[in-house]
């Protein structure tokens, strides 16, 4: 993408190159949101309802079964849009991802099915549910009469708001941009604020680990580690070395490193 952006008006690709972009770009983009949406769904099911998943037989339909389903649904679906689609792909080597699907183009169906089923759903599930997670807890907390302690929730209330926050603002209004498109809305208008909005909702998945790891003090210890960021430092001291020789004893100053 970077060097797209530094080298759009003469990087020359191919029709193969700018499809496996699509599909790694847009189709692996959507899966993983996708994916994330049941994850705050079932987030939910496994503090609240444990009984759904008590059995064996009860998690492989609640926990095993939706990604099967969802995780191929997914792939199937992009590699047609863009591998084997029934009808011809628009290439333009000026845009970033330079295969547009015909299908999207086309069929009105499949659009606002990808639009609303795809983009739209997964965020406002990721969004609300988040956030509706650690409102129940809260709730369950003082149903019981136990007196909220923010410092045993400090790490889910930072996690479950930055992962809210995360794609209200860097990946909504793409959808938002992408919805108006469908209603009517003119290139002419809107064209200039969909760039911008569309490049910020990359910064989702470059943000996402930072985001899981912020209220996670033992992760960043661990990371610093590893990192060499905590090196211990090293100083030098004299030492007296005492030699034997006969009839004479020196005193030698010699130094060493000594690690403290």
């Amino acid at each position: 993408m970077l060097y797209y952006y530094k080298h759009r008006n003469d990087w020359q690709r191919s029709y193969i190159f700018c499809s496996i972009w699509g599909f790694i770009d847009w189709g692996l983009y959507i899966t993983q949101s996708i994916l994330f949406a049941w994850a705050s769904i079932e987030r939910h099911i496994l503090i609240f309802h444990d009984g759904l998943v008590s059995t064996r037989k009860k998690r492989f339909f609640v926990h095993y079964l939706p990604l099967i389903v969802l995780l191929p649904y997914c792939l199937i679906f992009y590699s047609i849009i863009y591998y084997f689609p029934p009808c011809k792909n628009f290439f333009n080597d000026l845009d970033m991802i330079c295969v547009r699907s015909c299908l999207f183009q086309d069929n009105a169906v499949i659009n606002m099915w990808e639009t609303i089923a795809h983009q739209i759903l997964p965020t406002l599930i990721i969004i609300i549910f988040s956030i509706a997670l650690l409102l129940r807890v809260l709730r369950q907390k003082h149903r019981i009469h136990h007196v909220i302690q923010w410092r045993k929730h400090r790490k889910m209330t930072i996690q479950l708001l930055s992962i809210s926050f995360l794609y209200l603002v860097f990946s909504f209004p793409n959808t938002i941009m992408v919805l108006m498109y469908i209603c009517g809305l003119t290139e002419q208008i809107g064209g200039e604020a969909q760039l911008y909005v569309e490049f910020f909702s990359y910064l989702v998945i470059l943000l996402f680990p930072f985001v899981c790891i912020l209220p996670l003090p033992e992760l960043q210890k661990k990371i610093m580690k590893i990192l060499h960021l905590q090196r211990r430092g090293r100083s030098i001291h004299p030492e007296i070395l005492v030699i034997t020789n006969n009839k004479n004893i020196q005193n030698i100053p010699r130094f060493e490193n000594i690690v403290q």
